[in-house]
């Protein structure tokens, strides 16, 4: 006994390893207790056991054992790590236990066994078990058998896999054992419980007395469904609730139910083993197939009918066999083989099921058109084989070649394939069969339900209602909505009869088996039959099958809207009801339509509707409105009232109010009632045409978006768009396709047609107006949005110009995601919408690809292609490869059809030449472009192999090949790659090379995926085998991949997968895989975009109050001001516009995203102090490069660790451009609520920022530079200083950008160096753009140097540094340089200068060049522009300097005036740069713009003391200031002592008016206007405005601007106001312009829009409305003449011409307005001879050649009128005349004359004037001598010669036309042709009328004309035309004036010609003066009462009198139409006066 003692003193686990029995015993006996004791499973005292537990079961004494296996049992059942045990403990049970003959030992060897099943570990045991049965004890084996049935009866077959077990069942009824034999039935019996018949085919061979005892037991078997009855571990709530109904009572629940009735459908195939039959072809097969024999070719198949009889087919290259038996089908001529074939194709593809889908595109085509045989059998075994065959592929797939053969002629053909079409519809889901697939089939379909033949009706019908009874009414009805009653009835009627093959309970099981894709399935299973769907729920893992047991009662209410939301729920919008009978509605007419109106309308209502005054008009309109407000929406006549609204005047509505109530009362019926397309289509011609309407526009758009929810955008947009091309306004066309972009943005994109819109955004993207153009571009990036970069594809073939303004437009729109829908019925709200919705962004991808038109390039894909593709020689095949890509190439985009080149192309990626392979790979990338999404056929036989050449050991072709794949997969989706066993077979290959590319591309692919298939389980084994591998890149890259393999399949199938590795492996993946948990990123979310940015933007608000914990750091130094310690928001989300979202799918790790919370920038005490010291210490690099070095961007970072947000600074510092614009939104967000932050770490966010400049990429600078501008906005705000580091590390960089070639750019950045100027010193900022200016790039050069001179202007000289004369010596140099732009700057900086500090320049500069200094004295002389000094700026100066900021400054940036001078500011801006872009005039732009810009600048950067001034007081200031001035100092250029101090400030105050009068509000504007006419009028104070001209025009010509788009469109404003503002306006241009000085200052571009705004105002028909409109029209053509009169007469001379050509080439501009622009033009040519030494004719030609460059001749010609060519003739031969030859030295400013007709034409009129007067007089012998060398030298006639010659020169014509009417009344036969042959029209008709004058005037007749008004297109008629007098009358004075005495001499001839009496001449207004100066038509046309404006302006104010004549009478005379008006312009400007002078009073 002493022995007990020893071992009971040891402790258990040593007990149980002790040598006596005994001891072992009592150890197992404790054990047991022990293990039932402890509570925590996973207590370490479990881990001492782990290596004992087979030893427990494997005790060789018997009572030992026993007790051994109780504990094990005990162990297994509590212990966490029991699962380790599982294989060894299992082999120890089998082998050690079942061959106990206790029946105990066996009992709890099962009870073990079952427990470890229990934990999760089914698959070992199982794989112990199916060991067991092959060992030779018979107890062992019945035991086995005996344990898997029941593991089958109580875990059920989804957790026991059957397949194993059935493949041994056969061998068991072999067994020579009965007892083997009687268990194994038992366990047959027990597998049929759960799978029914599946099991029959695997059993069919075996013994046929056992197969029908078999039967017999199976008949017993009870039909209800089995239940699972044990659960696993992860099934306890299945548990619970099972046993919550075994309590009930009741039975499982439905939903489970079904799942479980759904496995037998998957096994039958699965269980079966597979048969390889390729290689038991018969080795002649191939040849007897082709034989001629019938006999042998029915041999051959007969063959392979046999072959394919094998349920389950081994995969592998069947495309041989296919393309033999698809030429029997589709060739042979005896039909019984046709049929014999057709059966091998159906079990062929039965047999192989998936794998089969590859060759579905070469069959289906075959077989459906050998349904024209009519043999029965031959189309029964048809129909069988593509049934067969559909059920391997998917409808999508087989779409196009089903629709094909619909429209083909035989009726037997179209007959079967509406049978096929309904027999697929069948095995289809909603989810499958998706609105883009019903859409055209249901079209097809409509057609076949029309046809003439009863069967293919029938078939019609029924393939219909097969649809209808699949997707659901809300999916099909939109496409029936023209069927009639009759047809839908049947439809309907064959809709009730159809069974679907999912389930015939038509509601629950669909129901549930949509609700599937919610649990957590793949939405899509578009699977063959419905095994592929079940497969996938049996193969569902554990934790899914709970989440769905979970939620059995919800997923058929969320299912359902999420099937349907993808397919109908797009296009049928909820209203269906009522809008699919809406859409008949017929068209009533009007005498109904009034009926029906008068029935709701008020009866005055309809009496006024085309009453002829307007307000009558209105108030009809206001009762109109109110009644459809009242109105219900049944009783509602909708088309009724648009008809009324569309009666005369309907659209053509002149009066702009009436029409905005009109337009909207259209919205509102759209709105509120039932409205009809038919209704929409009365309105919307009205609509369209209104949409470019300045005032009425925004109604028509709110209109047309009211009928485009009314009766869809779709149908909407295409009608709009239509109608808008259909016309010719541009306009209307931009405007139309803005709201077509808007619309799009509302309703979404779904339904919409983009073929019909893309030819028409095409021809928008041609048109010659820039808006119509632009507005096209934005529509492509709104679709671009919607479409994808597919988009691009229909715009190849564009102009690369117009192709970049594309992709610029594009790239802004990348990255950017399509808000949600909100208008339309919004298919977002409802509840499980995911699938749908993804699908929805799906289709309308795909749709644009779809409308692309595909090339069939099938007949191209020749035997002899393919042959040559497979030649032995290389050269020859690639030749072969060489053809193909040209093919492609041609085709851009082409049919799926490619015939034999799948195989070809196929050999040629295993070819041994690799260049070949590599250019295969290529083909293959293009190929995919080609096709698009079709391509997804071919991913089997031609994507898989790709995947292959992944494992080439050339690294080049691996890249090639992974490109290739992208491309592909890019077009397939990656579910057509994951499905099947090819993936993971590729993956199973051992190349190193195969594996990593493969796994590195899964790994990018596998985390934008939703779902995946099943068929991913089977890669992981070899994903685990990588994992091992001995390459290091190999095991690196599954590592990467295992995460998101896990994120698919889950943790627990992936764990399970594990079961079959070596049991160290199997450790070491274990731990890998639960690293991999914690990294398993998220699944990507469904695309529900739009609520997810709803959410962002309410974050940021909700964290505003966070707590201040910014108060308790010291703040810094140099900020510490009280007021800015204000609260930080603690935690503003950056969770905005979902960044984060986003992120979290691309970077699995990334931890949770509560760490975006806080603040982006942290303060740290004095850091920014202690970074400056280490730079000055240099301990750190000083930030100074050419280019940032790597070394910097890490010190960088280092530096911003520790004050950013760690996961701001990832942003900040990622590879990628789009995470800087993330980064760079995140700091604007931020920028407000966190100041101190910001300051504190400032100078790492400007060094950050330097970076950011040195990138390529536009979209970040543009960021760059937006924030840059709100940050020094802040700091100036802030009155926040910039440290001498903090510039000097930032500016020099920032002055890089200001060369930028991007005007944008280069704006934004001229903008931050303006506003830089308030935060840091300008003098000091004078350097860093001094050292600028020595740049390579001559764009940075010039705006440095444009820079220095606004620094100059806006500070004076003391900026200059180091000294003023260092600097301009400097600047100087410039004036030199080889670039003219900044030649150009350096003048006009000096110029600025000069202008600011007087002659004293010359000296500073020192010695110049005498070229330069020649330029600078011109340029100086030219600006004319009176120095003044002490610039305002010097006061604001001082301030800055010190840092305690002066009341003065602080109080200058908050000044009253602020708001106002701003907008100001911004208006300049633009006009600054339109002026720059007016480039073609080099001289002229260059120093137009500088002289306003500089005032610009002045205003831009607000002036101090001033600035706050009322302006009462700047009234009263003026007087004081202005008193030096009043001492007389005639004409003497010097100006007094204190005129200088008084300019100062003047200026100042000019500025702060000026700016005021561009007010929005009247009555500043008139304050305004008042006070500055009040200083022109002054003569003594006039001089004040000089320099200040262009920028007082531009503010009154904005304010015109404001008038005619803004006031007068509002209705609430008084008209009377609007005229006293015009009479202001008006009144105070005619003062400045009678003030020559100073309208000489006026600059083109300036005068330009003067003119433009003027002419606008003339013929804007709603001033003429007014009271006193008339008058202001009148004043308007007075001011006009002024401004021709007195402004610069280059300048007007030049804008006119200007904006002649921009009104001619303007589409929108009105016919008037370019007529005016000429009128103007000819006055100007009629002040030429006095001007003409004044004028710049360099500029003027310059001008006149662009003008002739943009308008040649031919084009002039095409113009609807004839004046404008007539007007430039007129010009250029009056210069002619006036300069005579000399004309031509005047072309040196005009770089290539060539360009233009313009030399050409002078040379013309040269010649014929030569010709004309011979050698007049010195200067035209010396012109003859030079042009006109090949004159003709003939001899003429002397008297005639001598005759023409005085009728040439200016002193003689009068005599010479004498004497030549003498002449040929002496000699009626002479022939003075010759001589009037060679000269001009001009010179003929001019002789001719001259004598035809003499003529008149000596025989005294009275009238020749037989018409009076003769238009001035007559050229030729008796009337001479216009043209003609007044060239006449110039060449007669040419230069000197001719006594009025001629001209009225003259008058009274025409007057006499033209039936007027010449009595009463008093009485009429003096015309002399109107005809001193003739128009240019002196026209006979009376039609014009513009014309008769201008001509009025003609008077000057001192010879008009009253006339008395009616204002609308009109004159038809031969002098043009004088249109007298009652006030004359005198009193005209006197009541001006005086109306001037009561405002003021009244303001006073």
């Amino acid at each position: 006994m002493g022995d007990d003692s020893e071992w009971m003193k040891l402790p258990i686990d040593q007990k149980c390893e002790h040598k006596l029995w005994k001891a072992r015993l009592n150890g197992y006996e404790e054990a047991l207790k022990l293990f039932q004791k402890i509570d925590d499973e996973k207590s370490p005292e479990w881990s001492k056991y782990l290596g004992l537990i087979k030893k427990f079961v494997t005790d060789s004494n018997a009572v030992a054992q026993l007790k051994g296996l109780e504990a094990a049992l005990a162990y297994v059942e509590n212990a966490h790590v029991a699962g380790k045990t599982t294989g060894e403990v299992a082999s120890g049970v089998v082998n050690k236990v079942f061959n106990q003959p206790k029946a105990r030992a066996k009992e709890l060897g099962e009870d073990i066994c079952l427990m470890y099943i229990e934990i999760e570990k089914g698959e070992a045991i199982q794989e112990e078990l199916l060991k067991g049965l092959d060992n030779k004890n018979p107890k062992i084996i019945v035991a086995c058998i005996e344990t898997l049935r029941k593991a089958l009866s109580e875990f059920g077959s989804k957790i026991i896999s059957l397949k194993p077990i059935i493949k041994v069942l056969p061998k068991l009824f072999e067994s020579r054992e009965k007892a083997v034999r009687d268990e194994a039935k038992l366990l047959a019996v027990e597998i049929y419980r759960w799978i029914r018949d599946a099991l029959r085919p695997p059993l069919q061979n075996i013994n046929s007395v056992q197969l029908k005892e078999l039967e017999e037991e199976w008949i017993k078997v009870s039909s209800a469904a089995p239940k699972q009855t044990r659960f696993l571990r992860s099934q306890q709530e299945l548990k619970a609730k099972f046993e919550q109904q075994q309590g009930l009572g009741g039975d499982a629940d439905g939903g489970d139910d079904d799942e479980e009735e759904a496995v037998p459908q998957v096994d039958a195939y699965e269980l079966l083993e597979a048969v390889e039959i390729l290689s038991k072809l018969p080795k002649d097969f191939y040849e007897k197939i082709e034989a001629k024999k019938w006999q042998e070719r029915k041999e051959a198949l007969e063959a392979v009918e046999l072959l394919v009889k094998n349920p389950k087919l081994e995969s592998g290259d069947y495309a041989d066999l296919v393309k033999a038996l698809k030429k029997v089908v589709g060739k042979d001529t005896n039909v019984m083989l046709v049929a014999l074939a057709a059966k091998c194709l159906a079990g062929l593809a039965t047999g192989l099921r998936k794998k089969f889908g590859q060759y579905a595109g070469h069959v289906v085509p075959t077989i459906l058109e050998k349904f024209k045989e009519k043999k029965p059998q031959v189309v029964q075994a048809l129909q069988e084989a593509i049934d067969a065959i559909f059920l391997t592929t998917t409808l999508q797939n087989i779409s196009e070649d089903i629709l094909a053969v619909m429209d083909n002629k035989n009726p037997t053909i179209k007959q079967q394939t509406s049978l096929f079409i309904a027999r697929s519809f069948r095995h289809c889901t909603p989810s499958t069969l998706p609105k883009s697939l019903l859409k055209p089939f249901c079209a097809a379909l409509l057609k076949h339900i029309n046809d003439s033949a009863p069967e293919v009706r029938d078939a019609g019908f029924e393939a219909l209602g097969t649809a209808l009874k699949v997707a659901g009414e809300k999916a099909v009805n939109p496409f029936l909505a023209d069927v009639d009653k009759l047809k839908l009835d049947r439809i309907k009627e064959c809709a009730e009869k159809v069974e679907l093959v999912y389930g015939k309970k038509p509601g629950g099981a669909a129901e549930k088996k949509e609700a599937k894709p919610v649990t957590g399935k793949s939405a899509a299973l578009a699977g063959p039959a419905g095994d592929k769907e079940t497969k996938d729920a049996a193969a569902k893992p554990g934790p899914l099958k709970k989440a769905s047991a979970v939620k059995a009662g919800v997923p058929p209410k969320k299912g359902k809207p999420a099937a349907t939301a993808g397919t109908g729920g797009a296009g049928a919008k909820g209203k269906k009801g009522p809008e699919t009978k809406e859409i008949f509605e017929s068209e009533l007419s009007i005498e109904v339509c009034e009926e029906k109106a008068a029935a709701v309308l008020p009866a005055s209502c309809i009496q006024q509707l085309d009453s002829g005054n307007w307000k009558e008009r209105l108030a009809c309109m206001e009762e109109f409105q109110k009644a459809v407000e009242l109105m219900e929406r049944s009783e509602m006549p909708c088309q009724a009232l648009v008809r009324m609204l569309a009666k005369k005047p309907g659209w053509k509505e002149t009066n702009f109010q009436v029409m905005q109530m009109k337009l909207h009362i259209v919205a509102l019926i759209a709105q509120k009632g039932n409205f009809s397309k038919t209704s929409a289509q009365v309105v919307l011609d009205g609509l369209v045409d209104k949409v470019g309407d300045v005032k009425c526009g925004t109604n028509a758009k709110e209109a047309m978006t009211a009928i485009a929810e009314a009766c869809q955008l779709p149908w909407t947009a295409e009608q709009v768009v239509a109608m808008a091309f259909s016309q010719k306004n541009p306009k209307n066309q931009s405007e139309t396709l803005n709201w077509l972009s808007n619309a799009i943005k509302e309703f979404g994109f779904s339904g919409l047609n983009v073929k019909a819109f893309i030819s028409n955004v095409k021809t928008a993207l041609a048109a010659t107006n820039p808006a119509v153009r632009t507005s096209a571009i934005t529509l492509l990036g709104v679709m671009y949005l919607y479409v994808g970069p597919s988009l691009r594809m229909f715009f190849e073939d564009e102009k690369p110009a117009l192709l970049s303004q594309i992709d610029a437009e594009f790239e802004k729109m990348q990255g950017q995601t399509a808000p949600a829908p909100t208008r339309g019925i919004s298919r977002h709200n409802v509840g499980g919408g995911d699938d749908g919705e993804e699908e929805e962004q799906e289709e309308v991808g795909n749709d644009a690809v779809d409308l692309l038109p595909r090339t069939d390039i099938g007949d191209k894909i020749t035997a002899e292609l393919v042959a040559k593709i497979g030649d032995k020689n290389w050269k020859i095949r690639k030749e072969g490869l060489d053809e193909v890509t040209s093919i492609i190439n041609e085709a851009k985009f082409i049919q799926p059809n490619i015939g034999e080149l799948p195989a070809a192309l196929k050999g040629r990626l295993n070819d041994s030449n690799k260049i070949l392979v590599q250019q295969t790979l290529s083909i293959l990338q293009q190929l995919a472009t080609a096709m698009g999404p079709n391509i997804k056929q071919y991913v089997k036989n031609l994507g898989i192999p790709v995947i292959t050449v992944l494992g080439d050991s050339k690294t080049n072709v691996r890249a090639a090949a992974l490109a290739t794949v992208n491309a592909w997969a890019e077009q397939t989706g990656m579910k057509e790659w994951l499905e099947g066993e090819d993936l993971s077979e590729e993956l199973k290959k051992e190349n190193p090379f195969l594996r990593q590319e493969l796994l590195g591309w899964l790994a990018e692919k596998l985390p934008a995926l939703r779902s995946v298939p099943s068929d991913l389980l089977l890669c992981v084994p070899h994903l685990y085998s990588c994992l091992e591998d001995r390459n290091g890149d190999v095991r690196k890259k599954a590592q990467d991949a295992l995460p998101f393999f896990m994120m698919h399949l889950g943790f627990e199938k992936m764990a399970k997968a594990t079961g079959k590795l070596k049991p160290t492996s199997k450790d070491q993946v274990l731990a890998m895989l639960e690293k991999a948990k914690a990294n398993m990123p998220a699944k990507p979310a469904p695309p529900a975009k739009a609520s997810s940015r709803v959410v962002g933007g309410a974050a940021p608000a909700k964290f505003q109050p966070a707590s201040a914990f910014a108060d308790d750091l010291g703040s810094n130094a140099m900020e510490s001001k009280p007021d800015l310690k204000k609260a930080k928001a603690g935690g503003l989300a950056s969770k905005t516009k979902g960044v984060q979202g986003k992120k979290v799918l691309s970077k699995p790790n990334l931890k949770e995203d509560d760490d975006k919370s806080g603040p982006i920038f942290i303060i740290v005490p004095n850091g920014k102090e202690q970074r400056m010291k280490e730079e000055k210490a240099l301990k750190v690099l000083k930030w100074n490069f050419t280019t940032p070095r790597d070394e910097y961007i890490e010190q960088l970072k280092t530096q911003m660790s520790t004050c950013v947000a760690k996961w701001l600074q990832d942003e900040m510092f990622h590879a990628d451009f789009q995470h800087h614009n993330k980064a760079l939104t995140v700091m604007i967000e931020h920028l407000e609520s966190e100041k101190d932050g910001v300051i504190s770490c400032l100078d790492l966010i400007l060094k950050w920022l330097t970076l950011r400049f040195f990138d390529t990429n536009t979209s970040v600078l543009m960021k760059a530079l937006e924030y840059l501008k709100l940050l020094f906005n802040l700091l100036s705000q802030e009155e926040y200083h910039l440290t001498e580091n903090e510039a000097s590390s930032f500016i020099p960089y920032l002055i890089l950008k200001v060369g930028e070639p991007k005007d944008v750019i280069r704006k934004d950045v001229r903008a931050i160096l303006n506003r830089m100027c308030l935060i840091y010193p300008a003098s000091k900022m004078f350097p860093f753009i001094m050292e600028g200016t020595k740049s390579k790039n001559s764009k940075q050069r010039a705006e440095c140097l444009e820079e220095l001179g606004c620094l100059v202007e806006s500070y004076g000289m003391n900026v200059c540094q180091p000294t003023p004369g260092k600097a301009l010596k400097e600047m100087a140099t410039h004036i030199g340089d080889r670039d003219n732009t900044v030649r150009n700057a350096a003048l006009n900086t000096i110029v600025t200068v000069y202008n600011v500090h007087g002659d004293q320049v010359f000296k500073l500069i020192g010695n110049l060049s005498e070229k330069d200094m020649s330029m600078l004295e011109e340029r100086i002389k030219r600006s004319a522009k009176r120095p003044s000094s002490a610039p305002v700026r010097q006061a604001e100066e001082k301030p800055q300097r010190t840092q305690n900021i002066s009341a003065n400054a602080s109080m200058m940036r908050k000044g009253q005036a602020e708001d106002m001078s701003s907008k100001l500011k911004i208006m300049y801006r633009t006009y600054r740069i339109q002026n720059r872009n007016m480039g073609s005039h080099s001289e002229s732009t260059h120093t137009v713009p500088r002289e306003f810009q500089l005032d610009l600048d002045e205003i831009e950067n607000d002036n101090g003391t001033v600035r706050c001034e009322m302006p009462a007081l700047v009234q009263h200031k003026l007087d004081d200031i202005f008193e030096p001035v009043l001492i007389p100092e005639p004409k003497i250029r010097s100006v007094s002592p204190h005129f200088d101090d008084m300019h100062s400030n003047t200026a100042s105050t000019i500025n702060f008016v000026i700016s005021q009068v561009a007010s929005g509000d009247i009555n500043t504007s008139i304050q305004a206007l008042t006070q500055i006419d009040e200083v022109l009028k002054q003569e003594d104070k006039a001089e004040a405005m000089s320099g200040h001209i262009d920028q007082f025009l531009i503010a009154t010509f904005m304010q015109l601007r404001l008038i005619y788009n803004t006031h007068m469109a509002d209705e609430k404003l008084d008209k009377d106001e609007i005229v006293r503002l015009y009479s202001c306006i008006i009144g105070s241009m005619i003062t400045l312009f009678q003030i020559e000085s100073l309208a000489r200052e006026a600059s083109t571009g300036v005068l330009k829009d003067l003119m433009h705004g003027l002419i606008t105002l003339m013929l804007d028909s709603r001033v003429e409305d007014l009271e006193e409109g008339e008058q202001v029209i009148r004043s308007v053509n007075l001011l006009v003449v002024k401004v021709l009169e007195k402004s610069d007469q280059t300048n007007i001379l030049s804008a006119l011409l200007v904006l002649l050509q921009d009104s001619l080439l303007a589409t929108a501009s009105s016919p008037k307005f370019s007529e005016l622009v000429m009128k103007c033009l000819w006055r100007m040519v009629r002040l030429l001879p006095e001007t003409i030494n004044s004028i710049n004719l360099d500029r003027i030609l310059l001008d006149i050649h662009i003008f002739m460059k943009v308008f040649p001749k031919e084009k002039l010609k095409q113009c609807k009128s004839e004046f404008p060519i007539r007007t430039l003739k007129t010009l250029l031969h009056t210069l002619c005349k006036l300069k005579g030859p000399k004309i031509l030295d005047h072309l040196t400013m005009i770089d290539n004359k060539n360009e233009s007709e313009l030399e050409a034409h002078l040379c013309r009129v040269m010649k014929h004037a030569m010709d004309q007067t011979g050698k007049a007089d010195k200067d035209t012998e010396k012109g003859a001598s030079r042009i006109e060398e090949k004159a003709s030298k003939a001899k003429v006639n002397d008297i005639l010669a001598e005759i023409f010659k005085k009728i040439g020169s200016k002193e003689n014509t009068k005599e010479g036309l004498a004497e030549l009417y003498e002449y040929k009344k002496k000699y009626s036969d002479a022939d003075i042709e010759p001589f009037l042959k060679n000269s001009s029209q001009f010179f003929q008709s001019y002789v001719e009328r001259g004598l035809r004058l003499i003529e008149t005037e000596r025989e005294g007749k009275g009238r020749i004309a037989t018409s009076t008004g003769i238009s001035p297109q007559m050229e030729g008629t008796c009337v001479p035309a216009s043209t003609h007098t007044v060239s006449s009358s110039i060449g007669n004075t040419n230069g000197e004036e001719v006594g009025p005495s001629v001209y009225l001499e003259r008058l009274k001839i025409l007057r006499q010609r033209c039936g007027l009496d010449n009595a009463k001449q008093e009485d009429r207004p003096p015309l002399t003066s109107l005809l001193s100066k003739p128009t240019l038509p002196t026209v006979a046309s009376s039609t014009d009462m513009l014309h008769s404006k201008l001509s009025q302006l003609r008077e000057s104010r001192e010879q008009y009198q009253h006339l008395d004549l009616d204002s609308n009478q009109t004159h038809s005379s031969g002098i043009g139409t004088t249109l007298a008006s009652p006030s004359s312009a005198a009193a005209n400007i006197d009541d001006l006066k005086k109306r001037l002078e009561r405002i003021k009073s009244s303001r006073k």
